[in-house]
């Protein structure tokens, strides 16, 4: 009889939590979380109720702020930009490397929270801390050469973005334009992941980052975080209706922006054979169960080797794991090993299921449905946002599985006979952000590769968003404004020559780097 799993000792939320009022009190009351602006923490806000993807239980929600204190917090941020792009390029640096030394001393409750609030494995969610931290280490030691006679923007950056990378994404963009001499404003996302801003966010202001942390929907903070005139910069990252919205209001304005949206991002099978490459790869492309905006949902196979390919797909897929990311057999033991846990909520995960069970009423086969194995959750735990791999042949156009990324663990196929047929499915999203193409003859790689409306292609091996020096970007509708990554992001969040014209995908010009 198997034994009943239970929670890793030390990892509950109420730990968590504790451990966040000990290390921030400025930041954490009893019940709720504060939002920073001007310089200080404020009680400001409704604090809406949240629960956990991981088993339902309460957690802190986001202090949501009326659109009147949000236009208060962009004018104080106004202000503390004047000052900070006067501040010593040294002094920048000095105060973005102790910031860096205090996450990574607070590294194990960041990633805790990180589960918590957004369902990341423990695996995952540390490194989402560890690429923050290094990715914005590698801007403090060539920051120098990065900026040259660069200068601020004339107002600050205002950060909206999605909940699943907090620190990698949301953190990594703060701290590498405050370096280039810039206040920041970061909306925490409303879905998730705000208290482990808040404590990020608490670190920096008192190494006197001049960050700006606010809560509240997008419809009423939109006019201050977009359209308001102090802002410099607008940096979204999140789905394209959303991002529609916010492309519009800054094309309007004249104002920069770095606007990362979704596409579907996928996967070509043309006369390929070396089938074990392609199954060692496949669970990869599971973490965190694919809400990432660089996952992989759609997979285009030559009708010729979709016998082969379904073989050394469904080799890897059935090995997947997916269970509670704390739960243990002892409460000494180390977190379990997982593929991924929870979706970001259980409506979210009702939808993706209708959405499943729709597709497959107008048509579409299922070729691969994961079974849950109870052994990988607490007794009685409340499973509601777990949803587990699904893998659907020929989606029906009716369906927005046939056109849109699921974010979540839902792959569909898609067989074509004809290289014409093979571009077109690969490119149904007007853009990606990443593609591959899995192809034996380099030649033909050569050939195809650019006709696929990707920023990053690879050669039979994913493509991620990047760290460090790796440049990233969309084409089409996955992208709009400034391209970032290595000196692109510093470019993108400060002033060059006159006349200048960023490398990027703008409403006048594409221009690739």
């Amino acid at each position: 009889m198997a034994t009943a799993l239970t929670l890793k000792a030390g990892t509950s939320w109420d730990d968590a939590w504790q451990r966040c009022r000990a290390v921030a009190p400025e930041a954490f009351r009893e019940d709720r979380v504060l939002n920073l602006w001007n310089g200080g923490w404020h009680a400001d806000g409704r604090a809406l109720p949240a629960t956990t993807p991981v088993d339902g239980s309460p957690i802190a929600g986001p202090p949501r702020l009326d659109a009147a204190t949000a236009h208060q917090a962009v004018r104080a941020s106004l202000d503390q930009h004047r000052a900070w792009r006067h501040v010593p390029l040294a002094e920048r640096r000095a105060r973005v490397a102790t910031t860096l030394d205090a996450l990574t001393q607070h590294r194990e409750l960041l990633a805790l929270l990180l589960v918590w609030e957004i369902g990341k494995p423990w695996r995952l969610a540390q490194a989402d801390v560890d690429r923050a931290v290094d990715g914005v280490r590698w801007y403090v030691d060539g920051i120098d050469a990065l900026l040259g006679e660069r200068t601020a923007l004339p107002g600050p950056v205002s950060n909206i973005a999605s909940w699943n990378y907090p620190m990698s994404v949301l953190v990594h963009a703060v701290l590498v334009q405050t370096l280039a001499g810039n206040a920041v404003i970061a909306k925490a996302p409303t879905d998730g992941g705000v208290s482990c801003l808040t404590l990020a966010c608490a670190l920096a202001a008192r190494e006197g980052i001049p960050v700006t942390l606010v809560s509240g929907s997008g419809g009423q903070l939109s006019e201050a975080l977009v359209r308001a005139p102090e802002i410099g910069c607008v940096s979204f990252v999140g789905g394209r209706d959303t991002g529609a919205r916010v492309a519009t209001h800054v094309a309007d304005l004249g104002k920069r922006h770095i606007l990362e949206q979704e596409g579907l991002n996928t996967w070509g099978i043309w006369d390929y054979t070396d089938w074990p490459r392609l199954t060692a790869a496949i669970p990869r492309l599971f973490d965190y169960g694919k809400q990432r905006c660089t996952a992989y949902p759609r997979f285009v196979v030559q009708r010729d080797a979709f016998d082969a390919f379904l073989a050394a797909y469904l080799l890897a897929v059935r090995t997947l794991r997916v269970g509670h990311p704390l739960a243990v057999a002892d409460p000494a033991d180390p977190c379990p090993e997982l593929d991924f846990g929870p979706l970001i909520n259980a409506a979210k995960a009702k939808d993706l299921t209708d959405q499943v069970a729709e597709a497959i009423d107008r048509g579409a086969v299922p070729l691969h449905r994961s079974v849950p194995d109870p052994g990988r959750f607490l007794p009685g735990q409340d499973t509601s946002a777990y949803v587990h791999p699904v893998t659907l042949l020929n989606p029906p156009p009716s369906s927005p599985l046939h056109h849109a990324e699921p974010f979540g663990p839902v792959d569909t196929i898609v067989l074509v006979d004809t290289e014409a047929e093979l571009l077109a499915a690969m490119n149904a999203s007007n853009g990606a952000l990443v593609a591959t193409l899995s192809t034996d003859d380099e030649r033909t790689y050569e050939r195809l590769a650019p006709q696929i409306r990707a920023f990053k292609v690879g050669h039979a091996t994913p493509r991620s968003r990047g760290d460090r020096e790796e440049l990233f970007g969309g084409f089409g509708a996955s992208w709009r404004g400034a391209f970032v990554g290595g000196e692109l992001l510093i470019r993108a969040v400060t002033e060059g020559p006159a006349g200048e014209r960023l490398p990027g995908n703008f409403p006048g010009y594409h221009l690739m780097p």
